[in-house]
């Protein structure tokens, strides 16, 4: 049995589950592969690939392409990046690992208090010899705006009130009394955007939420306001957004996902002053991979022995 594990850009993988005892060959890819001419021609002879969340695509046109391919393990417990019908067609097992969200909430707040305290500047400043540069701001008091109200957006509310903040909310599927039960004020989708001091995107990316947030939405935030984004990049109309922050009509962007992953190294958000940007860890965290790593190596081996795993629908 030949297993590949791709996307292990920290080299943690080996380390972080017994993959010894399923007496396979395991392969470890931690550079992305960059077109899926690469993923065929490197995958085309393994039985049991395991993808890292959604940073490698499997769409038919690729699973076509992977004659040997029997089982393929996504971290995590679902991975839009699969087409699980195409896979079942072939007869290619799709399973996935446990999760728990609380490190992308603590990334979340990461992000928030970085970009409203200017400490990504202040710390340059220092390293370089320098001492205060800019002039933050505090967030007791301010309106915590959060879109989509779920358990990674609760989560992120209820941190929010611990610091003094006063959450509100608005997505398509929130109603107002589930708003209120959660401590959060419900509102309409303008004046989230309006009102919102800082404003943290907590929504899965579906057809409906693609560019949820465009150039309406954007121009109609305060010009000290902050917007975080830790959900998705496409939810994001991302030509928008940079124009906002080139005109600085807001204060500045929090963003850990992009439309494009990994971030090119020429795109314009990697030199914006106003822009906090981190390389998608919201789930990078030792305890998380433990989790994913160690399910995955368990998958394999209840597949290879016949028995029940956790498979995809």
């Amino acid at each position: 049995m030949k297993v590949a594990v791709l996307d292990d850009y920290q080299n943690v993988a080996l380390s972080l589950a017994d993959w010894d005892s399923l007496h396979a060959q395991v392969d470890v890819f931690s550079e992305p592969f960059t077109h899926e001419t690469a993923v065929v021609a490197v995958l085309a002879d393994y039985d049991v690939i395991v993808a890292m969340r959604e940073r490698t695509p499997f769409p038919s046109s690729t699973l076509s392409q992977l004659p040997k391919l029997a089982l393929l393990v996504t971290t995590g417990p679902g991975n839009a990046a699969i087409d699980i019908d195409a896979a079942r067609q072939q007869n290619i097992t799709v399973s996935g690992t446990g999760y728990f969200s609380h490190p992308t909430a603590e990334l979340t707040w990461g992000l928030i208090l970085s970009a409203a305290r200017l400490i990504p500047q202040n710390a340059e400043s220092v390293r370089r010899g320098g001492w205060q540069v800019g002039l933050g701001t505090s967030l007791h008091g301010a309106t915590l705006g959060v879109l989509g109200l779920g358990r990674l957006g609760t989560r992120v509310a209820e941190i929010g009130k611990a610091f003094g903040m006063k959450p509100i909310a608005w997505s398509q599927n929130l109603r107002p009394e589930d708003a209120q039960t959660k401590g959060v004020t419900y509102v309409s989708r303008d004046e989230l955007f309006a009102r919102s001091d800082v404003l943290s995107i907590h929504v899965v990316l579906s057809d409906r939420t693609r560019g949820l947030v465009g150039e309406h939405e954007l121009r109609l935030m305060k010009p000290t306001a902050i917007l975080v984004n830790t959900s998705r990049g496409p939810v994001i109309d991302e030509a928008a957004l940079l124009d906002v922050l080139n005109e600085k009509r807001i204060a500045g962007a929090a963003l850990d996902v992009f439309d494009r992953e990994p971030l090119p190294a020429d795109h314009p958000l990697r030199s914006m002053h106003n822009a906090v940007v981190t390389p998608h860890i919201g789930y990078v965290s030792r305890d998380l991979y433990e989790v994913f790593y160690r399910d995955a190596a368990e998958d394999i081996a209840a597949w290879a022995a016949g028995s029940p795993l956790r498979t995809l629908t």
